[in-house]
Formats: structure tokens, sequence, C-alpha cells
């Protein structure tokens, strides 16, 4: 699913922080913030690909909040979760 970013529309008419969202390209834009209600705008932005070196975007309470789970690998087969509500450790079978 694509990355779309809006931003808040303050009283005065001025742009607010900006967010992202996944949803689908055939779906309606927002109209309002998600959590908020507040009325919103999309931006128009250049496609980008993101790594784990984006500040942020990565972060274990950015995961959490989107419903993401990380897992680190801590040995072999072994992996560790450091974000989200899944299992508290996965080890892979021979």
């Amino acid at each position: 699913m694509p990355t779309y970013v809006y931003a808040v529309i303050k009283p005065d008419g001025t742009e607010g922080e900006p967010f992202e969202v996944f949803h689908a390209i055939t779906d309606e834009p927002l109209t309002k913030h998600p959590e908020t209600g507040e009325p919103v705008k999309r931006l128009v932005v250049m496609p980008q690909v993101q790594t784990q070196t984006d500040k942020g975007r990565f972060s274990k309470k950015n995961l959490d909040r989107l419903g993401f789970t990380r897992f680190e690998r801590k040995g072999d087969g072994y992996y560790e979760k450091t974000a989200g509500k899944g299992p508290d450790s996965i080890v892979s079978g021979d």
C-alpha cells in the first residue's frame, strides 16, 4: 500500500505538522485526521524509499502506534521482539 502524507489545516488556514498514512490507492483521500478529527489535506511529495537509516519512521514508538511488530536477530534462528504486540520471540526450525 502507498504511503500518503497529510497535514492538519490550522484554523488560520496554514498547514500543521505533516503525518503519514498507509491506505490503498483506490481509497478516497482523508478529509479529517484519523485520531483528532481535525481537517487535513493531502500533500504532494516525491516518492521515497524507506531504509533503516530513516530517523523516526522505524522507531519503536512509531511501529507500535502503526500496529507493526519488530524483531531483531539475537542468534542463529532466534529473534526477539523489540516493538509491537507480537510474540516475545521467534525461533526458526532447521
